[in-house]
């Protein structure tokens, strides 16, 4: 393991006419990457000429179906930097769940980028599939794996945000749930047409400063952008909050408020939680980040 600082600079419309600047994450130097015990000579390299090391769960057992959960990182930051901030490993290491965390591709800032949503992180209007690309991985991954089809994730951290909204759209047959922290879906809601129902768990501090909570004219806000899920998914209640509870550990207090739309269809939710104060880059209580994620997961597998 390893350890290092934080930060974020920079926002904008990465992906809007004209290019303009792209939301800039960064995150915590971290822990190395490699195979864990599998039974025999079972491959854990993905992904072609983007390649990727599939992390398996010590308890891995190939008779028993196991959740793969897809973890998508920031722009300017990568896969390793955003594990190791969100403490992320933890969903394999004590939930024993299957994981893989990919990379973009480089754009000519020599940034990492998904190619996501018209708000991010685009900045080039390159042709790179990244929805192509991470069906593929998750198609190939269950052709060597016992990867459970009704627990399929996928979750990032602001453009990975933004991607886990685009896999949600497109490939919602394919998609159980998604968990975005800092991270929106299509600003123009009509490029956003998903086949089945997905659950959706968004995490947004109101002090983000890269990607605005309220939004922008490049992005929608974090309640703008559950709102949209809740129509997607035929939810017919209204947006309820629970009881706040402590999840970031620099700020004081139960600073976290989760809301849930009601009348959703059976086995699926659209939950907002709103970190009051919370940064682009919130620094979550050790192993909280993890655990509550996986809880919203696990309590979400396709209907």
């Amino acid at each position: 393991c390893g350890s290092g600082a934080a930060g974020a600079a920079g926002a904008g419309n990465p992906a809007g006419a004209g290019g303009a600047g792209a939301a800039r994450d960064a995150g915590a130097a971290g822990i190395a990457d490699g195979p864990r015990a599998v039974d025999g000579p079972r491959r854990t390299a993905f992904g072609g000429d983007r390649p990727v090391t599939l992390q398996v769960p010590e308890t891995y057992d190939p008779r028993k179906p196991t959740p793969l959960v897809v973890f998508l990182h920031g722009y300017s930051a990568n896969a390793l930097v955003n594990r190791a901030f969100l403490g992320v490993d933890d969903l394999v290491d004590k939930f024993g769940m299957l994981m893989v965390a990919p990379e973009g591709t480089i754009d000519s800032r020599n940034n990492q980028f998904w190619n996501a949503t018209d708000g991010c992180c685009n900045g080039d209007g390159s042709p790179v599939d990244d929805v192509a690309y991470l069906s593929g991985l998750v198609r190939d991954i269950k052709a060597t794996y016992n990867v459970d089809p009704k627990r399929v994730y996928v979750m990032g951290h602001s453009n990975g945000g933004f991607m886990s909204y685009r896999m949600a759209c497109d490939r919602a047959g394919e998609i159980a749930a998604i968990v975005s922290l800092a991270g929106d879906t299509w600003l123009d809601d009509a490029k956003c047409n998903p086949s089945e129902h997905v659950s959706v768990l968004q995490i947004h501090g109101d002090a983000d400063r890269v990607i605005a909570y309220g939004g922008s004219a490049y992005f929608p806000s974090a309640q703008g952008t559950v709102e949209r899920w809740a129509h997607h998914d035929g939810c017919t209640g209204a947006l309820t909050p629970g009881a706040p509870f402590d999840f970031e550990q620099q700020l004081a207090g139960a600073e976290t408020t989760p809301a849930t739309y009601g009348g959703c269809p059976a086995g699926i939710d659209v939950a907002l939680w709103t970190i009051a104060g919370g940064s682009h880059l919130p620094v979550f209580k050790p192993g909280e980040f993890a655990r509550r994620v996986f809880d919203f997961l696990d309590a979400h597998p396709k209907p």
